[in-house]
């Protein structure tokens, strides 16, 4: 009886002797990510995390200890070698945990070398050129009905909220590609079933992946609220079944998926279940944060009157019937997209790493293996040693003729990571320059002269971090003077 008493009492001594003697002690870092997670996690859950993160960056330099298993990297050197092609560290459980689904797909999987094979099969169909040559047409007529409704909006509202239009038209776009068929929101003109279920399972993957006994629980409450964040996967799964009839169909509806039929032949194949759990992770990849990105150019555009000037002056030189290739020569237009990028990209947060078997250093500090490494974005691109001024929306800083201190340099390109770095970064990072590029031209030439309405403040459009960034008021409202 006795022995049973002193069991968790022992345990509690062993592991506070584990921590006292952690490797990772020597890490800077508060004193309590010694021995607990918990100020992590709620930062987390209350949709904090990159702020706490670079809070902690500030106070305690490139290297903090952010938790007793888990430390944040700022270092340029140290994202090098955490980022290459070659380097050995592999994804963190975190991956798969987010999207708590069986099988892997190319978001989740830990292995690099399968993660290779399974990027290869899938990089084709996104590539630059094939998307152009397959796609584009398909983005084009979405982006011009997308601004075409914000225009009508504006004259029979007096405003119009350009998250709620950019929403539509990018999961009108990802849901054509993945599923050989267009949801049609743009034309119905509200949040589509699917829509809410796709953003309630960003929610909730984020807050459960933290908090795994909350979902646990709340998938088997009988509430509307818990099976709209813990059961929204199993909904999308259950209608990815569309983009796989779709890839075998004859009958003229083909998706990105149809395309790789013939590239499967060479190597590695997609099963059914393959195909379902590749659409979810697209979609994502080509929806929230192509619409997220878009809101934010257009805020940071219309809260600088001179800038907007400037960029519908550049548009004006631009045929009627623009495609991407002629959005993509122009200077100032692009220096926006990737400004804003910088600042406001929809994915700013962390991406954890697992610290290989013969462990590493850093900053003359050594870091044992299954260590996770998490370098964050929201982090490097505020530099104030790689970009200078980081605070400061300076699109001419990407611009080929600017020649001042504010010129990126290779340093910063080196770190710069909206999408994602190395062999891991996102594979729609082609879409999503196309849809960037062609919405915001077209939004700023066919919406000359538009202005922010008064609810488009500072306060409503501060970044809230659950996995995604999103505007506070999740709305960025414009109108006519």
């Amino acid at each position: 009886m006795l022995k049973c008493q002193a069991a968790p009492f022992e345990r509690v001594i062993e592991y506070l002797v584990r921590s006292l003697n952690n490797p990772l002690n020597k890490v800077p870092g508060p004193l309590y990510a010694r021995f607990t997670n918990l100020p992590l996690k709620a930062a987390v859950i209350s949709g904090r995390r990159i702020y706490h993160v670079h809070a902690l960056h500030e106070r305690y330099g490139p290297l903090v200890r952010i938790a007793p298993s888990e430390v944040a990297v700022a270092d340029a050197q140290a994202f090098k070698l955490i980022h290459g092609v070659n380097s050995g560290f592999e994804k963190s459980p975190w991956y798969k945990d987010m999207v708590s689904i069986g099988r892997e797909g190319v978001f989740t999987m830990a292995n690099n070398k399968t993660h290779a094979a399974r990027r290869r099969l899938l990089s084709r169909p996104f590539s630059k050129s094939h998307l152009r040559q397959h796609w584009e047409v398909v983005a084009k007529e979405r982006v011009r009905l997308a601004v075409s409704q914000i225009r009508s909006e504006i004259v029979a509202t007096g405003c119009a909220d350009v998250l709620k239009w950019w929403t539509f038209m990018a999961s009108d776009v990802s849901t054509h590609l993945m599923f050989g068929e267009s949801f049609h929101t743009l034309e119905e003109g509200k949040v589509s079933d699917y829509i809410r279920k796709l953003q309630s399972a960003l929610m909730g993957g984020g807050i459960g992946v933290e908090l795994p006994l909350v979902r646990w629980i709340g998938r088997r409450l009988p509430f509307q609220i818990c099976r709209d964040l813990w059961a929204a996967n199993d909904y999308l799964m259950g209608y990815a079944k569309l983009a796989v009839s779709n890839m075998k169909s004859s009958q003229g509806k083909t998706n990105v998926f149809a395309n790789m039929m013939t590239e499967a032949e060479k190597g590695e194949r997609l099963d059914d279940e393959d195909v379902r759990i590749e659409t979810q992770s697209l979609i994502v990849a080509g929806s929230e944060t192509t619409s997220i990105t878009l809101t934010y150019i257009v805020w940071a555009v219309l809260s600088r009157p001179d800038l907007q000037r400037r960029v519908e002056q550049e548009l004006q030189t631009l045929q009627q019937d623009f495609g991407d290739a002629d959005v993509e020569q122009l200077q100032l237009l692009n220096a926006v997209v990737e400004e804003t990028l910088r600042l406001y990209g929809a994915a700013p947060g962390g991406l954890p790493r697992i610290v290989p078997a013969a462990g590493t250093t850093m900053r003359d500090l050594f870091l044992p293996r299954g260590t996770t490494v998490t370098t964050q974005a929201y982090t490097f691109h505020r530099d104030a040693n790689i970009f200078p001024e980081p605070l400061e929306y300076i699109p001419e800083r990407w611009m080929a003729s600017n020649e001042d201190r504010h010129r990126v340099s290779d340093a910063a390109k080196a770190v710069y990571a909206p999408f994602g770095s190395g062999a891991r970064t996102c594979l729609g990072v082609h879409l999503a320059y196309m849809e960037l590029r062609m919405a915001a031209a077209a939004c700023f030439r066919d919406c000359a002269g538009v202005r922010l309405a008064p609810s488009a403040t500072p306060a409503s459009m501060e970044m809230e971090n659950f996995f995604l960034i999103a505007p506070a008021e999740h709305k960025c409202e414009i109108t006519m003077p």
